[in-house]
């Protein structure tokens, strides 16, 4: 039996006390908690009754380095992952410059190593397009080779379905699959209110639901006639929902994410908040309405929906203290999904084993990343969570420097303790 150094004692796993045995970084064994153990040279972390999670990853993240660190940087976004709870976090190419180019890619891992050397782990993703402009495939293999793990323009649809066919065959010779961003160029680009009776009522343009579920459309067409994995980005509505599971039910290899605010927000959020004028929840897609909540949490229980991600999206004070119409779109997450997201486990919106499946094990087996099943051999990445500490969302209680957050003010339950990636200590 190989030499353990590492032993969690009296952690909660699937409501029973276990014992947790580690060597070199890696799960040896997960049994009955034992009332008297040898523990020999093995550092013991005292679990005292906590609940035990697998690292969760995050498949969705803007850390906004380089050029926008005055919003958030590598060192401040992998801070408040490893808080959250998050082991492996994908970051989004559009920076300044654009991850169009193995020096920016480079230069993210480095920063990572440099601040975070224990993890959590950072996946950079590549552009999609040279600057994110759509008019030109960016340059792939180096991407790859350099450490990309995915491609996406996320943010700037591809309009010519020309260029985003190349792009989903040239990703997939080098094992990486294509993330889109689903929005119709046409239909209110970057709206931040759903189009409905909400934006009639607050005299703003909105965006159709549709808008989404069209550029849906196409990516499961060319998935199903390409025979080749195309994932879809922050689903919104039920129109999506719809094409996906008929995609899936026909084979095609369609996988796809929502976020937490999709699940727990609606339209009505952003309504309320603009009687105190402000825009933290102006969100790209928007809220949707309370039928379009209600079939994200369908779709991600029956496995419709893979994952979730947060697309933790900081921005400065000020850029959201302005006008509806010129305030960014973006909320914040990384600090607060585990804690919104457990609460539906808590209520029983969702079931244990969706929220295990939605942040790890499919995020994971869709980009190839590592992830703990507990099962031996696994990454030992794990944290101690307790559910039941309150807490309130405030600017001083976030890791991230983005504030942006609708949940400012409230009270949310589940706090991260400890957490553990290849077995080292990181918070």
């Amino acid at each position: 039996m190989a030499k353990i150094d590492l032993i969690v004692r009296r952690a909660r796993l699937d409501g029973k006390e276990v014992d947790v045995f580690v060597s070199r970084g890696r799960i040896v064994e997960v049994k009955p908690s034992a009332k008297s153990l040898d523990t020999g040279e093995a550092r013991v972390e005292e679990a005292y009754g906590l609940t035990l999670l697998p690292s969760l990853t995050d498949v969705h993240v803007h850390l906004r380095e380089p050029g926008f660190e005055y919003k958030e940087d590598v060192e401040s976004g992998l801070r408040a992952a490893a808080w959250g709870g998050f082991g492996n976090i994908m970051c989004m190419a559009n920076t300044k410059p654009v991850n169009d180019c193995e020096s920016v890619t480079e230069m993210m891992l480095e920063k990572a190593r440099k601040y975070w050397p224990k993890g959590p782990r950072l996946f950079p993703i590549g552009a999609l397009t040279k600057g994110l402009k759509g008019q030109e495939l960016a340059p792939m293999a180096e991407l790859a080779k350099a450490g990309c793990a995915a491609f996406s323009n996320d943010g700037v649809p591809v309009e010519s379905t020309k260029i985003f066919r190349l792009a989903v065959e040239y990703a997939s010779d080098w094992d990486r699959v294509v993330i889109d961003h689903c929005e119709d160029p046409y239909l209110g680009v970057a709206a931040g209110v759903n189009e409905g009776e909400v934006s009639s009522r607050l005299g703003l343009p909105g965006q159709p639901d549709v808008a989404e579920a069209l550029q849906v459309a196409r990516d499961v067409l060319l998935s199903e006639y390409l025979d080749l994995p195309i994932h879809l980005a922050h689903i919104s509505c039920r129109k999506s929902v719809d094409l996906i599971r008929f995609a899936k039910a026909r084979g095609v290899r369609i996988t796809a994410e929502t976020t937490p605010h999709y699940l727990t927000m609606t339209e009505d959020v952003l309504e309320a908040e603009a009687t105190e004028y402000s825009t933290l929840a102006k969100v790209n897609p928007p809220l949707r309405t309370e039928d379009d909540r209600l079939a994200m949490i369908e779709a991600l229980n029956d496995g419709t929906i893979d994952c979730l991600a947060t697309d933790h999206a900081p921005h400065a004070g000020y850029e959201k203290e302005t006008e509806f119409d010129v305030a960014p779109c973006g909320i914040t997450g990384l600090d607060t999904a585990l804690s919104v997201t457990w609460g539906l486990v808590r209520d029983g919106v969702l079931t244990r084993e969706t929220f295990v499946r939605a942040w790890t094990t499919a995020p994971c087996t869709v980009f190839n990343l590592p992830v703990n099943t507990f099962a031996p051999g696994d990454p030992a990445d794990f944290f101690l969570f307790d559910e039941d500490e309150e807490w309130t969302v405030t600017p001083q209680a976030l890791h991230s420097k983005g504030k942006n957050t609708p949940l400012l003010g409230s009270v949310l339950k589940g706090r991260v303790k400890t957490h553990f990636i290849a077995g080292k200590k990181i918070v």
